[in-house]
């Protein structure tokens, strides 16, 4: 895979750095301000983001760590919650920190795709709602998704000769290993084509390439690797046990691509995933994405393109279908945030191959009407992005809020710590009332009843008992039940 690095358009001298950057920082800086504009603002915590902040809050204990979960994102908001317990502190620095790394994420490709087509890629991906929506949450696909993005970039990089090829190999490394900490398994799938690209390497140059893809898979799966032995008896106990989690992993290609679709605009998790589809204005892009992708590699392989090399192209888009096969073809439930990796490598042949249709035009006065024309459908785009990022924000707002204000009645109920929180959503009531959680079923099962009945005798315990539910705990029929106003909950008490 020959790559080479393509110099900026020629006209009256190269631009200064500065003027370089400036498209990709005026994204990073709008990206920032529209978190902290309508993300950050009121957003209470969410189940997830509970248990890997529960990880490293000294203020509170830990809750079950179930097998599919990969520790990265708590290490990188360790620090924040070593010092303060506030949520808005959280909430701004990890926007801030989420637009820091996605402009150094597209600057790896500035060189490759141009500065003009890198920010119009970090655009495209910044502009969806999902995008806004995970910056400043505690949650570890946006993360992955940048840092495969700097992967697939520094791989690119890596496969030239010249000064630079010893520090493009040392930040490939490092860019995946980021992945590996962050999600092992997606880096396992970023690999694969990483390392079937190696084969088109010129000899000279494989296997500096091949050791830094197999080293970062290896330092960043480690911590992993070790927790699969420690906690599971080894690496295929834990992928078993996490395709138990996940409700089984198999084939499921019709129902997985069915609920991506019905999950496009919300919820956040969808499971099981027997909502509506989105109405095709919404959904467009979507649909569209696919086309426009297969156009930008017909484009790449067979037209002459100012871009670069064909394997700016088709890598990033191998890397993206890789890194979505196990969420549209393994799972039958859905969530926008597991996407998020495959749109922003996506973003990057998409960005490349509209300019591309811009700069085909000869005409001036056409190239303005083309201009003009992709200009509004970007525009009409965002809108419809921010319409969703508003009900979106909406939902999980009126979601978390129940949570505190669960918590807040059943301190007054007498819950202090160390107490004790079950049922169904015991995990993100039990984090904000300062108390440890347990289950005795589903998914994040870690106790047993008798385990429950035990600690009830000796620290607070509680019950979240839904009402909508037939099924009361037999241990619980004799406790009290006491209502929790503002949620959907009553509260069993001994």
């Amino acid at each position: 895979m020959a790559t080479t690095r393509t110099p900026a358009p020629a006209a009256t001298g190269a631009p200064p750095a500065a003027r370089r950057a400036a498209p990709l920082v005026a994204v990073a800086v709008a990206f920032a301000i529209i978190q902290l504009c309508c993300a950050v603002a009121r957003m209470d915590l969410g189940w997830d983001e509970t248990v890997y902040l529960s990880q490293v809050d000294p203020r509170n204990p830990a809750a079950y760590f179930s097998a599919p979960r990969s520790r990265g994102i708590t290490f990188l908001v360790a620090p924040v919650v070593a010092v303060t317990s506030s949520t808005t502190v959280l909430r701004v620095t990890l926007a801030l920190l989420s637009s820091a790394a996605l402009y150094a994420a597209f600057a790896v490709w500035k060189p490759l795709l141009g500065p003009g087509r890198a920010a119009l890629a970090a655009l495209l991906f910044a502009g969806l709602w999902i995008t806004v929506l995970s910056g400043p949450e505690v949650m570890p696909n946006l993360w992955v998704a940048l840092a495969s993005v700097a992967t697939v970039g520094w791989f690119l990089r890596a496969c030239t000769d010249g000064p630079g090829r010893r520090r493009a190999l040392a930040a490939l490394a490092a860019a995946l290993a980021a992945v590996g900490l962050l999600r092992a398994p997606d880096a396992g799938w970023l690999a694969l084509p990483l390392l079937a690209a190696c084969a088109t390497v010129p000899p000279r140059r494989r296997p500096g390439t091949v050791a830094a893809v197999l080293g970062g898979l290896v330092l960043g799966c480690a911590q992993w690797v070790a927790e699969a032995y420690a906690r599971f008896g080894g690496i295929g106990r834990r992928l078993s046990v996490s395709s138990g989690t996940e409700g089984g992993m198999g084939a499921h290609p019709g129902a997985g691509l069915r609920a991506a679709y019905r999950a496009l605009n919300g919820p956040q998790l969808c499971r099981p995933c027997h909502i509506a589809g989105p109405s095709l204005t919404h959904s467009l892009w979507w649909l569209l994405l696919p086309a426009l992708t297969a156009a930008a590699c017909v484009l790449a392989v067979t037209g002459r393109r100012r871009a670069g090399p064909a394997a700016v192209t088709l890598l990033p888009v191998a890397c993206a279908l890789a890194l979505a096969a196990p969420y549209l073809l393994l799972l039958d439930y859905a969530a926008p945030r597991f996407l998020l990796p495959a749109y922003a490598l996506l973003a990057l042949p998409v960005a490349a191959a509209a300019a591309g249709a811009v700069r085909a035009v000869r005409s001036a006065r056409a190239r303005l009407a083309v201009t003009a024309l992709l200009t509004a459908v970007l525009g009409a785009h965002l809108t419809v992005q921010f319409e969703e990022l508003r009900a979106n924000t909406a939902d999980a707002r009126d979601t978390t809020v129940r949570y505190r204000r669960a918590a807040g009645e059943l301190g007054r109920l007498g819950l202090t710590a160390p107490c004790l929180v079950t049922g169904p959503r015991a995990q993100p009531v039990a984090y904000e009332a300062g108390c440890a959680s347990a289950q005795i079923a589903g998914n994040n099962r870690s106790h047993t009843a008798a385990d429950i009945v035990r600690r009830a005798s000796r620290i607070p315990t509680a019950l979240l008992f839904d009402t909508k539910d037939p099924y009361l705990p037999s241990y619980a029929r004799a406790w009290h039940p006491h209502a929790l106003p503002g949620t959907d909950w009553v509260a069993y008490l001994p």
